[in-house]
């Protein structure tokens, strides 16, 4: 039987391929470009964890192929180590060490040396989390604690300004976690992140299409007062739920100047329930801090009406469509699932447990807020009005 011979990638269609990667194209869709199996292109992105490997550029203090080609003309004219060196302007011992490496005076050829040197150039580097057992320690206490490595290196940035030793990036830590083979980071902290994805992928648009609702007297988003728009004053929510199996659900809110988020038991999504709810969250806040909300076309809010007639909140909905018009709480939303995963009873969760969910993202640093938390800003808007 014949053997099909099957052709690797060049060097440019690696660069296009990563290319392709990091503009958020899937393997399948990248594979039809190449003419090539969606497995082939994994197996070329999933060894570096689907992080684009920094591109290898040689030393400027190292020897280039033409001082080679010249050390090889120099040998084969029969002159000394010290005058080849001479004629580079290098050091008689970088020539002399050149020439032990790559087969001697009498075996050395240039093309060959250049590209022996190149090969063994590519050492490994130690990761910083692998040197500082501290900062090691301090990433996967946070990582148990879900939050995520922008958060992470945030707010070491933010505690200790002035050590640069305390300090990682967001990339190093993915990297630790993606890439098993630096062995720095164990590798169940991945199930601490908010996407469950064995190899990094790059953010793309996922327009998630919401079916709009059937709510009467609904008062337009397009109404609301433009001081909301551009979160400078706080007590402006954003709300949605959170579904789950068996007709299971939690009502979510997200305040858009602090990012301050509370969650709310629900008994079921009918307009009855889901209003109550929202209206006995609603009475734990201040009126100062709690002036209008902003919701989806859902029929769980058709009694809105209701609501407003008992807290004196305003209600706006956004265009059917359109979730981007509720940015914060549809972010929240993706950072609850590393709670409740899809697919999952919400109804076993007790109003106890989700107060405890909602305290650990007000916790968490965002960058947004200058990592700043959440929780921090929340509590300096209520110490404000007394």
């Amino acid at each position: 039987m014949e053997q099909r011979f099957r052709r690797g990638f060049t060097a440019a269609e690696k660069t296009e391929l990563w290319d392709r990667w990091q503009r958020g194209e899937s393997l399948k869709a990248i594979g039809r470009a190449f003419g090539k199996p969606s497995s082939s292109i994994y197996n070329q992105v999933a060894p570096h964890g689907g992080i684009r490997p920094a591109a290898r550029r040689r030393s400027r203090s190292a020897l280039t192929l033409v001082e080679r080609e010249e050390i090889s003309r120099g040998i084969a004219a029969h002159q000394s180590v010290r005058s080849v060196a001479r004629l580079l302007g290098r050091s008689s011992s970088t020539v002399s060490r050149e020439l032990k490496r790559n087969g001697g005076y009498d075996g050395y050829r240039a093309a060959l040396a250049d590209d022996q040197a190149w090969a063994r150039a590519r050492r490994p580097k130690h990761c910083k989390l692998a040197t500082n057992a501290w900062l090691r320690r301090a990433v996967a206490r946070k990582l148990r604690l879900n939050w995520a490595p922008e958060q992470i290196a945030g707010w070491l940035k933010r505690a200790h300004p002035e050590n640069e030793s305390y300090s990682v990036s967001h990339e190093t830590i993915y990297r630790s976690l993606f890439v098993q083979a630096r062995g720095v980071l164990k590798k169940e902290l991945l199930s601490h992140l908010r996407s469950k994805r064995t190899i990094r992928r790059s953010q793309r648009v996922d327009p998630n299409r919401l079916k709009p609702g059937r709510t009467k007297d609904l008062v337009s988003i397009r109404e609301r007062p433009a001081a909301v728009e551009d979160r400078a004053v706080p007590g402006h929510w954003e709300g949605d739920l959170l579904a789950g199996s068996k007709n299971s659900y939690i009502a979510t809110l997200v305040e858009r100047h602090t990012r301050y988020v509370m969650l709310a038991k629900v008994a079921n999504k009918d307009t009855q329930s889901v209003i109550s709810a929202l209206i006995k969250q609603a009475k734990k806040l201040p009126d100062e801090l709690y002036k209008s909300l902003t919701w989806d076309r859902g029929k769980e809010l058709t009694d809105h009406r209701r609501f407003t007639l008992a807290t004196n909140i305003d209600v706006y909905f956004c265009d059917p469509q359109s979730p981007w018009q509720r940015g914060s709480n549809e972010n929240t939303n993706g950072l609850l699932r590393q709670y409740f995963s899809k697919g999952t009873d919400l109804s076993v969760h007790s109003q106890a447990h989700l107060n405890k969910v909602a305290r650990q993202l007000n916790e968490r640093p965002r960058e947004t807020l200058q990592f700043e938390t959440p929780a921090e800003r929340f509590n300096a808007c209520v110490a404000s009005i007394g």
